[in-house]
């Protein structure tokens, strides 16, 4: 089956997209010596999704907001050209291991050097939109949470947002539009706290096929979530233990 081909999914289900077995992450990792445009897309493509975790990591280390947009510009500068891919150890392939370690030994090593360009003349590797970024940041936890703790916080919403996103995209792109808005509000919600009657006569439909259609919205999130972990670990055996992770993360 061709790569992005959708598989057949059961009676009344979405279509279903299947993990890649070669995903993002593992694209940069074997052609991180090579002058691979696949390789240079892929990263580029990761490092757009996680600029605001690392943002924020840089702010609840104590720079200001444009101290933290200049660090974090600078960074994915030199993360995209400077060949920092070299230090990358497929053992521990995780991206968003990666990417900490980078920055920390960017901001321990060549801090000063970055800060003293002028506001605007470094390269614009990666697009910040600083508005949204501290907008996010004045929601994160408080002053008690680590920059450690506070970037893998944001790693794991990062992931469960773009499953969601995706989830979105799938009901939207048919006829069940007013499905997704009557299920999206029990996504998370305890099995007891779900009034399946209401429900069912939201959805037009008896309440066992409201407790179906919950079950399986349910369950099409943890896959797409599932999916989305896979792009940013070196190997299917590391999806399941990354996932364990990230979720003990948002428990911390």
């Amino acid at each position: 089956m061709p790569a992005g081909a959708q598989t057949t999914s059961a009676a009344g289900e979405l279509p279903r997209r299947p993990v890649f077995v070669t995903t993002h992450w593992s694209i940069v990792l074997s052609a991180r010596d090579q002058a691979s445009p696949q390789s240079a897309e892929a990263l580029e493509r990761l490092c757009r999704a996680y600029w605001y975790p690392l943002y924020a990591y840089v702010r609840r280390s104590g720079q200001s907001p444009p101290a933290a947009e200049d660090l974090t510009q600078e960074f994915f500068a030199r993360l995209l050209v400077k060949g920092y891919l070299d230090a990358a150890d497929r053992e521990k392939g995780r991206f968003r291991t990666f990417l900490l370690v980078a920055l920390k030994r960017f901001l321990a090593r060549e801090w000063e050097r970055a800060c003293a360009q002028k506001r605007g003349g470094g390269r614009q590797a990666i697009p910040l939109d600083t508005a949204l970024a501290e907008r996010l940041y004045a929601a994160d936890p408080g002053t008690d949470a680590s920059p450690d703790r506070l970037y893998e916080r944001r790693c794991a919403l990062l992931l469960l947002d773009a499953a969601f996103k995706r989830l979105e995209q799938e009901f939207m792109g048919t006829d069940k539009a007013g499905e997704f808005e009557a299920l999206k509000p029990y996504l998370t919600a305890a099995r007891g706290e779900i009034p399946y009657g209401e429900l069912a006569r939201r959805l037009n439909r008896d309440e066992g096929a409201a407790r179906v259609a919950v079950h399986r919205f349910r369950k099409r999130y943890r896959e797409l979530f599932r999916e989305e972990v896979a792009q940013t670990v070196a190997g299917p055996e590391e999806i399941e233990d990354e996932m364990r992770h990230l979720l003990a993360a948002l428990a911390g």
